[in-house]
């Protein structure tokens, strides 16, 4: 089935239908619009007429942004990396320009960090202070019509910076700031310094069939609160990174689909509010293939964790939330949703999740302020954990939550400040005996249990908890052997 035809027949609610019906024209849109970037090219140019020699050994960053601009000055076009090492500085992008990277060519970070520029920042964002930190080997500012594809290669050549980000995260791959319809299409990324694509209040953006391997995060993206990045699509692409896959914050109306995500640190993570986001059938597996570079670890956290406010103060609502058909396999938790005050929770279905060897934590939903959340569906799920938890475990008092994922009193969902919450042809099991209890839910309005399956568990006489919850239907609760 594809993306259109799962978003238009699996959901159940009319707000959830509505969103759908959006998302799914606005993907038409973009699949169009991707094409049309491609196909229609009216000038070409060539680096290598410019002066690049694509040896690996001198630079070329004067000859590609040459023929970057020439070809802007035509109206716009297409600017080839034929075959080829191309050594190379801070690359400025054009607006209607398309940089194509042939088979063979690849675009390779000088060492010198002189080398790099980058791009001005706006005040409304709290990271226009990081100055050198937004330092980027691929730049786009205020742009619009641009795009990087081809079968060729973008290697960040692990240019460290022992004076940056924890003493050495160097440039960002690709940044781009205030950007419109850009597109990213079958190019890989390599060993970034930092992020491998980065964009802040940028819309329209299109990355498809991108293989990205190594660096700190894959694809981070950031708004602010009254300015998300809004319209963004990753769809096909596989993320083998050391720090988190997807990450970012203030997002509207964004699909992320049929992706391979393989970490060492969290495979989505939303540290700020998104609204209308879409994640479907992608495959989240640990441990990571790629160590996370500053700990050297490898093991795998949350598949998708949702925190807005986690890092620092967020503004505004995430709502509109669909995570459907999705695959994980040994993850420290397979959905973390909280929020601790100043974003408000709204509607969050989670459809069609098959999960294994989940290791750490419950799937968990908690609200940390005096605003529950509204409404979370978890429908037609199948999560196996590793299990192993004592007694006294169950017993343990829920601080509020850090970062990442952490241990719980119940081992398959956790439930706090809710005002409903439905569990429908859901089935729990484990791995290993675990003495805590399957549920517990504490200040939940409205809960609702129906065809839920769950191991019974030896010396575990009460397998859901409950504490403040107004009003419980159970309809077709078994517990097995």
């Amino acid at each position: 089935m594809s993306l259109r035809q799962t978003i238009q027949s699996m959901i159940h609610c009319a707000a959830a239908a509505s969103l759908a019906a959006t998302l799914a024209g606005r993907l038409e849109a973009a699949e169009q619009r991707a094409s049309e970037t491609v196909a229609s090219i009216p000038y070409m140019c060539n680096v290598r007429d410019f002066g690049a020699k694509g040896d690996g050994k001198k630079l070329d960053t004067t000859a590609i942004n040459h023929a970057i601009e020439a070809c802007a000055a035509q109206g716009g076009g297409k600017v080839l990396l034929p075959p080829g090492r191309y050594l190379s500085g801070t690359v400025h992008l054009r607006s209607h320009v398309a940089l194509f990277l042939d088979a063979g060519a690849m675009l390779i970070g000088a060492t010198n960090l002189d080398g790099y520029a980058q791009p001005a920042i706006p005040t409304i964002l709290p990271e226009a202070k990081w100055g050198k930190w937004h330092r980027t080997l691929i730049i786009g500012e205020n742009l619009e019509d641009i795009s990087i594809t081809g079968p060729g290669v973008i290697n960040g050549n692990k240019v460290f910076d022992p004076t940056g980000e924890e003493k050495m995260r160097g440039p960002h791959t690709i940044a781009l700031v205030n950007c419109k319809r850009f597109t990213l299409r079958d190019v890989s990324i390599v060993d970034s310094a930092n992020y491998a694509l980065f964009f802040q209040l940028s819309d329209d953006v299109d990355i498809g069939n991108v293989k990205i391997t190594g660096g700190w995060d894959g694809v981070h993206f950031r708004g602010a609160p009254a300015r998300p990045c809004r319209n963004v699509r990753i769809v096909g692409c596989q993320f083998y990174t050391g720090d988190d896959s997807i990450a970012g914050r203030y997002w509207e109306k964004v699909v992320i689909s049929d992706c391979i995500i393989n970490s060492s640190c969290n495979g989505i993570r939303l540290i700020g509010p998104p609204t209308g986001l879409i994640v479907n059938a992608c495959l989240f597996y640990g441990p990571g293939i790629q160590p996370h570079r500053s700990s050297n670890r490898s093991n795998m956290l949350s598949g998708i964790i949702l925190q807005p406010g986690a890092w620092d103060k967020t503004e505004g609502p995430l709502d509109d939330v669909l995570v459907a058909n999705n695959t994980m396999h040994q993850v420290a938790s397979p959905v973390t949703i909280w929020t601790r005050g100043e974003n408000p929770i709204g509607s969050i279905h989670i459809m069609g999740l098959n999960a294994m060897d989940v290791y750490r934590s419950a799937l968990s939903i908690e609200a940390w302020s005096d605003a529950p959340i509204s409404n979370v569906v978890i429908r037609g799920a199948n999560i196996e954990f590793a299990g192993g938890g004592k007694a006294e475990q169950a017993n343990q008092a829920v601080k509020g939550p850090g970062v990442d994922a952490r241990s719980l009193p119940a081992w398959g969902i956790y439930a706090r400040n809710v005002e409903q919450l439905t569990i429908e042809d859901v089935r729990l099991s484990l791995a290993k005996p675990d003495q805590r209890p399957v549920i517990l839910a504490d200040n939940v309005q409205r809960l609702t249990l129906d065809n839920l399956h769950y191991p019974r568990v030896r010396g575990v006489d009460e397998p859901f908890v409950t504490n403040n919850v107004g009003r419980i239907t159970i309809n077709d609760v078994k517990g097995r052997p």
